[in-house]
């Protein structure tokens, strides 16, 4: 018998989050429901989930906060916000504290399956290649570190992301549009610039071994060259 997804379901509104919770477990998933986001993360130690599904505004502790704490030892775990709120910068927000997904309310249940499922599928793709060779660097996924000889450099959630994306299509071109939705959830224009800042930043990270470049490919995406 294949074993459940466990997910633990974080949702302030007991209506709301019973609806999800009983729709993913006709879909045979686990899951643990609470409604704050401190039983949420005495139960993500507990119960040891494989994804979370989060509300962004709950009592005790927001969404954001929770992940953001949940970040500091889990680099991995795939997290999905769902809120109301429509603002880009609620969207940024979500992503710099670690979400890799952004769900508006109201959403289908199978638009939230689907994305746990892709979800799932990069962080497996991802604990496979634990470490990437980049050139003269080693880059730890897991770990969201980049090693030049015996130089430690941290990187920040979103820029282990994209480097991943980036190492993924080494010497290809990585579509703009496909990053900007992946990881921003949007390829709008303020996303864009906020890629473009991530950008600069990787390349001032890779700047140790001039064989490393990322390219601009004007109207297509990036390339990383090595």
């Amino acid at each position: 018998m294949n074993k459940k997804i466990k997910i633990l379901l974080a949702e302030d509104e007991p209506a709301l989050g019973q609806i999800v919770k009983e729709s993913l477990e006709t879909r045979d998933f686990k899951v643990i429901f609470c409604e704050d986001g401190e039983t949420a993360y005495q139960l993500y130690e507990e119960e040891n989930p494989e994804v979370l599904v989060l509300d962004v505004m709950m009592p005790k502790k927001d969404g954001f906060t929770l992940a953001k704490e949940i970040r500091k030892g889990n680099a991995t775990i795939p997290i999905i916000f769902l809120t109301a709120k429509s603002q880009t910068n609620d969207v940024v927000d979500g992503f710099k504290h670690g979400g890799n997904d952004y769900l508006k309310k109201p959403f289908s249940m199978e638009e939230l399956i689907i994305r746990i499922h892709a979800l799932l599928d990069r962080a497996y793709l991802k604990e496979e290649k634990k470490t990437i060779s980049i050139s003269s660097y080693e880059f730890n996924y897991t770990k969201q570190q980049l090693q030049f000889q015996e130089e430690i450099i941290n990187l920040t959630h979103r820029e282990a992301e994209l480097l991943f994306h980036l190492t993924e299509k080494k010497n290809e071109i990585l579509d703009r549009s496909f990053i900007l939705k992946k990881i921003w959830g949007d390829d709008d224009f303020f996303n864009a610039r906020s890629m473009d800042v991530f950008i600069t930043k990787l390349r001032k990270k890779l700047k140790k071994d001039i064989a490393i470049q990322i390219v601009n490919v004007r109207g297509y995406g990036y390339k990383l060259i090595c």
